[in-house]
């Protein structure tokens, strides 16, 4: 066979610094839709993004020709660089988690990634990490 074909979709997260409130309320869409355009720009196939002020959620198709690695590492570099040109003094953590999703959850995993705002009042971002580590096995 000649042809590659290769479906992976990925639902990353990862926090600020320390998991601390970094990300101004004000700019939070504004990074939203700018980490849309990076995964674009970039060759990911961007599905949702969403995310607080202390961490994002992004859900992704991952081509063939990168690695998961590449694309987390392009990711927070161009949206930390971007939220410095907006005068905010800004540090991710340095790990991320990545869970790969079956094409059968897209639809529910996309929801859950651009209802974050509604999710976290009732529930912190350790919370819900640690839940996501167990549901992964």
């Amino acid at each position: 066979m000649s042809h590659t074909y290769a479906l992976q979709f990925t639902h990353i997260v990862f926090s600020t610094k320390d998991r601390r409130n970094l990300i101004p309320a004000e700019l939070l869409p504004r990074l939203i839709a700018y980490v849309g355009g990076i995964n674009r720009k970039v060759g990911l196939d961007s599905i949702a993004v969403g995310g607080t002020p202390n961490h994002l959620h992004i859900l992704i198709g991952l081509p063939p020709t990168m690695r998961l690695a590449e694309a987390v590492q392009k990711l927070k570099a161009n949206s930390s660089r971007w939220l410095g040109e907006q005068n905010v003094i800004f540090e991710w953590q340095k790990g991320y988690g990545a869970f790969s999703v079956s094409p059968s959850m897209l639809r529910i995993v996309k929801t859950y990634v651009q209802r974050q705002e509604e999710h976290h009042r009732a529930r912190t971002f350790d919370d819900e990490f640690l839940a996501l580590l167990k549901k992964s096995g």
